[in-house]
């Protein structure tokens, strides 16, 4: 086996989500497969130091705060921690996640700058922004609306995101509309500080010549160059942000900021470790390696290391960009509904970390569209995880402990190790140049020739006649396994570590090199009962995901629309935690003041008769229940109700009651309900059920 001796070290970073939504599968297009990487290479013996944290400032952030009635602060607080507990859930590791919010980002921030400014990089002008007479503001990036000067589409003030995809600087941004009241702007000249981009023309071409990655990244970044660079305004008129050094009244472009927490996290990392940052982003002695999605290229190979160079930074190595994501052949949209959410679409269904994973990484090459289909999914977990890998695996591990309950005798085939070489060789060469899928592929090719090993040696036939071969021969196929566990941990990092518990081993295999693939296996040692790696995807699971799916889109053009306070439906439920004085339970209590409604008010709620199916405790929750009532419809309705002060789960189950089926759909303790089930308390607090006098049909309107 040959291992690379890496001379430098590595910092590998992925782009930062965005603290202002939740987690989605194209974000894990980015995440996976730089933690794979990451993973990978440690177990190569490289130094690798793995960052991320959480984008928090800019426009969309202080827009969505306004409309939510919270602070900036608290709406990036209630984001950054959903994406640090995900990414934890997904196994994806970093060394250090912070937030752009950090002590540490302001100050590197405003050194960045400073630097810049004393190099003569920056510079004030007075530029033409456009502003809302109504609202009384200046609009920056998102607050303003309009035509791309460039392409004739729809584009936001920055950017024209569904378009050219083009930077968008002053004036470029025609027939502009404030994105709050929808009144048509105008243009007003203000003093802004713009960064001189086109003075790093000569130094980005050779940078770009030497920078490695993926072609797509490098190629879309040449093709900017010759198009010409423009000087880029790097203040926004914002409370929320980093002051811009000597400028008070604007805030930095959080395209500025961002990139910037990468150094900022790796000093967080250095002081809690005793190390230095500097040789990562200061001394040119390590390599820094971007994970980015293929629509943020030119913020990373163009703007980000012209501010690098400018401020006497080490410049990335190299620039990885993923390809974009489709779901069911369709545009990814989170307004159309259109989307995936990694927490309650796919974790909270009961999906596993490593399926995912697989699946993204392995659909198809990096740099592609990859299309997110669960009839797809299902198949492709089916047909490959469950009955090569996981197949293979389970069956050879279980004839083991059923017949010799430790490591057989025997001697290892020279064949056996020469193939497990072979693949490791392939598969890092691929994985070295970003291709995740050959990377899995070859795996995977393994595991196929470890089901003909033991398909073609028939050992239930051998454990009669031979006892001997039948042990060299599983000796073999658990030597294969253990390679397998070997190089799939990085991208199955869950799974691969039960089967190698399971193998005898007390050492955690991340931390397992791939030296150890040739390594024979100790006979004797005992090995534990297996258990089945990956189960078969039912028909009946991807039906539930599917109506989920189709729901959503059905529902979105309601659920885009404002309501007439001028809130985001959309976000109401995920932002309402933040507002909260109280608990769950207690948020589930009524209000005494009674409220006068007219009898159209009544008629607007839609009251069923329903028949509870089943009731089971919630989770670290002393009152709750997720109640599951038949109401007449095709699927029976999951409710979170509490009743558990009053009712057991025996004496719920099967009774009569009455059920509000037209109330929006809300979460607690991170159970969805779909409902309310009625109930009366009097004033000694009894509370009791309200149920119809006589038997009556699930689904009966009460009128």
């Amino acid at each position: 086996m040959k291992l690379k001796n890496y001379e430098k070290p590595a910092v590998v970073t992925c782009g930062l989500p965005y603290a202002n939504g939740k987690a989605h599968i194209g974000h894990m297009r980015t995440y996976i497969p730089a933690d794979i990487y990451v993973r990978a290479m440690r177990k190569a013996g490289r130094e690798i130091l793995f960052i991320c944290g959480s984008d928090t400032h800019g426009t969309p952030v202080v827009v969505n705060a306004e409309k939510e009635g919270v602070t900036p602060k608290e709406l990036v607080t209630v984001y950054h921690e959903h994406f640090k507990n995900l990414f934890e859930t997904m196994e994806i590791e970093f060394d250090a996640y912070g937030t752009t919010d950090d002590p540490e980002n302001y100050n590197r921030t405003k050194d960045i700058i400073n630097k810049n400014i004393e190099a003569n990089h920056v510079f004030k002008q007075k530029t033409d922004v456009a502003y809302c007479t109504k609202c009384n503001m200046f609009l920056p990036d998102r607050y303003v609306e309009g035509i791309c000067a460039h392409c004739g589409e729809i584009a936001r003030g920055d950017e024209c995101d569904q378009g050219c995809g083009r930077p968008l600087g002053s004036g470029e941004l025609l027939n502009p509309v404030c994105a709050v009241c929808k009144t048509p702007a105008v243009y007003k000249e203000q003093e802004h500080y713009y960064f001189k981009l086109s003075d790093f023309t000569k130094r980005l071409e050779k940078f770009l010549e030497n920078l490695k990655g993926t072609e797509n990244a490098i190629n879309y970044s040449k093709g900017w160059l010759e198009q010409g660079l423009k000087d880029w305004c790097i203040t926004r008129n914002l409370s929320w942000g980093i002051p811009f050094p000597g400028a008070d009244d604007l805030v930095v472009y959080v395209w500025v900021d961002a990139p910037i927490g990468y150094i900022a996290f790796t000093e967080q990392w250095a002081k809690k470790n005793n190390e230095s940052w500097e040789k990562y982003w200061k001394e040119n002695n390590s390599d820094i390696v971007h994970f980015i999605g293929g629509d943020i290229v030119y913020h990373h190979c163009i703007f980000w290391p012209a501010m690098l160079m400018g401020a006497g930074y080490s410049t990335p190595t190299d620039v990885v960009a993923s390809g974009m994501l489709k779901i069911e052949n369709q545009k990814f949209s989170k307004s159309r509904g259109n989307v995936v959410w990694v927490e309650e679409d796919y974790l909270e269904q009961g999906f596993h970390p490593d399926l995912l994973r697989y699946y993204l990484a392995g659909y198809t090459s990096h740099t592609k569209e990859v299309n997110f289909s669960w009839k797809i999914f299902q198949d492709k977990i089916n047909t490959e995880l469950v009955a090569v890998l996981g197949n293979f695996i389970y069956r050879s591990m279980l004839f083991v402990y059923r017949n010799f309950g430790k490591i057989p005798n025997g001697e290892i085939e020279p064949e056996i190790i020469e193939k497990s070489n072979q693949t490791f060789e392939k598969s890092f060469e691929a994985l070295e140049n970003y291709e995740f899928k050959k990377y899995i592929d070859t795996i995977m090719e393994l595991a196929a020739f470890g089901n003909g090993y033991f398909q073609s040696n028939e050992p239930w036939n051998l454990i009669k006649t031979d006892t001997k071969k039948c042990e060299h021969v599983l000796l073999n196929c658990m030597q294969i396994v253990k390679s397998l566990c070997i190089l799939f941990e990085p991208v199955a990092p869950g799974k691969m570590e039960e089967a190698w518990r399971n193998l005898g081993f007390d050492v955690s295999l991340k931390s397992v090199k791939y030296d150890e693939l040739t390594v024979p296996l100790s006979p004797g040692t005992p090995i534990n009962k297996p258990e089945i790696l990956f189960k078969k995807v039912e028909d009946e699971k991807i039906e539930v995901v599917e109506k989920i799916a189709q729901a959503r889109l059905s529902e979105a053009d309601i659920k885009s629309k404002p309501d007439k306070s001028g809130k985001d439906p959309k976000n109401e439920n995920e932002i309402k935690s933040i507002k909260k004085t109280k608990n769950e339970e207690e948020s589930m209590e009524e209000n005494e003041d009674i409220k006068i409604i007219t009898i159209d008010d009544f008629f607007k709620t839609d009251i069923r008769i329903g028949k509870i199916v089943s009731a089971e405790p919630i989770p670290k929750s002393d009152k709750l229940y997720k109640v599951i009532v038949d109401v007449g419809e095709e699927n029976p309705r999951q409710i979170v109700s509490g009743l558990r002060d009053y009712y057991t789960e025996e004496e719920l189950t099967g009774k009569t009651v009455c059920v509000i089926v037209n109330l929006k759909t809300a979460k607690l303790r991170g159970v969805e309900s779909q409902g309310m089930v009625l109930a009366a308390e009097d004033e000694q607090g009894n509370v009791r059920l309200l149920t119809p006098d006589e038997v009556m049909k699930p689904g009966s309107k009460i009128r």
